[in-house]
Formats: C-alpha cells, structure tokens, sequence
C-alpha cells in the first residue's frame, strides 16, 4: 500500500496566504493568478488539485504539456487554461484549439502553424507571446525585437492575449539577473506597443519572484510549487508544507553482524540488527530533488559531492513509524527501503511516513486528500 496524503485544509491555508499576499489595496486590481498545475500538479494531482483551486476562486490554470491540458478538459475543467510550453507540432495545435487552450507562441514557424490552422477554421485562436530574456528555451530572442513585430504581423486569425518570459533564478539571493531579465521582457513588451501590438496580459513571475519582487507581478503571476509549501526561498509566509508519502511495513528481519545492506555492499550492519522492509524506493521519488536543475555551479559541485557521499557513506534518510524516526540502512532501492527499528515494537502493516519530494512521486500513486 502506497498513498500520497495531502491535508485539504492546509492546501486552503497555502492558498488563502498566496491570494492574501497578492491583493492590492486602495481598490486597484490585483494581479491574476495563474496556477501552475505542470508535473501532475507538482505532485499533488492534477485534477483534484484544479478543482480545489477553482473552489477557491483561481480560474486560470497553466500547464506544460498537451496531455495535462486534454486531462483537464475530460475531466469536465471548463476554466482558462494556457498551454505554457510553445508548440507548432500539427497535431498538438488542432488538438489545444479544439479544447479551447490558450496556446503559446515562441517563434514565426509556431505563429505560423497557429494562424494557419486558426484561417482554415475561420476563426481567431487566443495566443500568448513567449519572450526568452535568457533562459534559452521557448520564445522569441528579447534582442530581436523587429523580428517578432514582423512575425505577429504576418498573421491574420491569431488573438494576442497575453505575453510573458521566465525568470532563471529569481529564487538567488543576488537580484541582479532577475532584474536584467526583467527589463528585457518590459522593454520588448515597449516596442510591441509602440508598433500597435496588444500585448494582452503581462507576466513574468513564477512563485519564488511572486513574493521576492511584487514591483515585478504586472497584470498576472505564474504560482506553482508555493501551493505545497515548497518553496526556494526562505519560507517566512506562513506556508504549510504540504504532502507526505505514506505506507506500511511489509516485513520484519534480523540480520547478523557484518551483513551487507543494498546495493554495492555500500553498508554492513556493526552488530545483530532488527530491520523493517519498507515497500517504497527511488521508483516512487525518494530522495529525489529538484535542485539539482536550479542552482550556482558552486552548488552542482556540492550536490554533486553530498551524491557520491551518500554512495560511500549510510543514507542520512529517515522514515517515521508510530510517531518515531528510524534511519534508513544502505543504498535506497528501486522498491524498498530497510530501516533500523532496533527492539521497537514494530509490526507487519504499522502505518510508515515518508517526507520526501511530491513532485517525484509516480504518478500511479493514489493521491488522498484528507
């Protein structure tokens, strides 16, 4: 038995503080928030989670990929929602257009593909301009302005309705990148209203920038992981840390002295050791971590380090069982973990918690919202 739990009142909590902090006062309107529901909901399941959002008044949700859009629509999620990823595949267009999903447009060849498909339903289709002011994956070169008012200019059914860029590091204690970026996106968005182009809805915040820079919010912010509570930057919000991968015991042994744990024998026990096998590994996203993608070169090199130390050396990994943490013994596998229980009295079927990143779980994994 494996189940991601996730308490329904702190995910409320989490989105009552975001919805808080981003209201502005003396009667003007706040910024809207798009949620970010990419990577099954970073974890906490696509389309329960959506629906919890839209309980909660957040109507416009942004996903990653074609499938996460379509999952939405089946499951009747009538609200916006805007395809964040920039896309000129055929078939990916009429699909997004036939939901009605806001597409993305990074390059001519995307507005091309777009507007093609958009002349041959003699309709307008809703589009929102990718900017890359640096990150070097979707979107229009920010240097290039004339390049991308040619681009909008040679179409004829497309609706601008939102344009928006990503920030690289807006969680980094040093703001200066953050603000290169950030003057980039505002000037391109400049000279495409000098050239009479609607620029639509402006964003450019993702969470960590959403409560680093509110200057920087526009007319919408981009909120994923701050929902969890998992957050890269110091969390002084009030946000709860949501999601906990639960499971139970599956077996009781004692080992002997000098017995090898795991793979690559990188463990022996020192003495006579009581373990529990835990059904539960790195298949499931245990000690797994998304910061390996996000940080310095100085930080790769320390993750890097702290990797091979966890290899040579015990995993400094814990589990809870009956309210008491218990250390794991040896390399995680794919399916189990073995955890020193000592002479506790620790049974077969004893509920295990594990507090481990959400975003990685499979996805098979049953989300139970409590």
């Amino acid at each position: 038995m494996k189940v991601l739990e996730i308490n329904k009142e702190e995910l409320i909590h989490n989105i009552n503080i975001i919805k808080k902090i981003n209201k502005v006062e003396d009667g003007l309107k706040s910024p809207e928030i798009i949620a970010v529901v990419k990577g099954n909901a970073y974890g906490l399941g696509l389309v329960e989670f959506s629906k919890i959002l839209i309980e909660q008044g957040i109507e416009f949700l942004a996903v990653s990929t074609v499938e996460e859009a379509l999952e939405l629509r089946q499951n009747d999620i009538k609200c916006k929602i805007l395809m964040l990823s920039s896309t000129g595949v055929e078939e990916d267009v009429k699909n997004l257009i036939d939901n009605n999903i806001i597409l993305t447009a990074g390059s001519k060849e995307v507005l091309e593909a777009i507007d093609k498909e958009a002349k041959e339903r003699n309709e307008k289709v809703k589009v929102h301009l990718k900017i890359d002011t640096g990150f070097g994956r979707y979107g229009f070169i920010y240097s290039e302005p004339l390049k991308i008012v040619e681009a909008i200019n040679q179409t004829e059914n497309i609706e601008i309705a939102g344009t928006f860029s990503h920030f690289s590091e807006s969680y980094s204690k040093d703001s200066k990148w953050t603000s290169t970026q950030y003057e980039r996106f505002l000037n391109v968005v400049e000279n495409l209203q000098l050239n009479k182009i609607n620029t639509g809805l402006l964003h450019i915040c993702n969470s960590s920038a959403f409560f680093k820079y509110p200057y920087m919010r526009l007319n919408a912010v981009r909120v994923g992981s701050a929902f969890s509570g998992r957050i890269l930057i110091p969390n002084i919000y009030g946000l709860k840390k949501i999601g906990i991968l639960k499971t139970s015991v599956s077996e009781i042994k004692i080992l002997p002295k000098n017995f090898n744990i795991g793979y690559s024998n990188t463990y022996k026990t020192k003495k006579e050791t009581r373990v529990a096998i835990l059904p539960v590994g790195y298949q499931d996203g245990i000690i797994m971590t998304t910061k390996n993608d996000c940080f310095r070169l100085v930080d790769h090199i320390r993750y890097i380090y702290n990797d091979v130390k966890n290899i040579i050396k015990d995993n400094n990994f814990y589990v809870k069982i009956n309210n008491k943490r218990y250390k794991a013994l040896g390399k995680i596998g794919m399916y189990n973990i073995v955890v020193d229980v000592g002479n506790d009295n620790i049974n077969i079927g004893d509920e295990v918690f594990i507090d481990t990143k959400i975003l990685y779980i499979d996805s098979k994994i049953r989300r139970e919202y409590i």
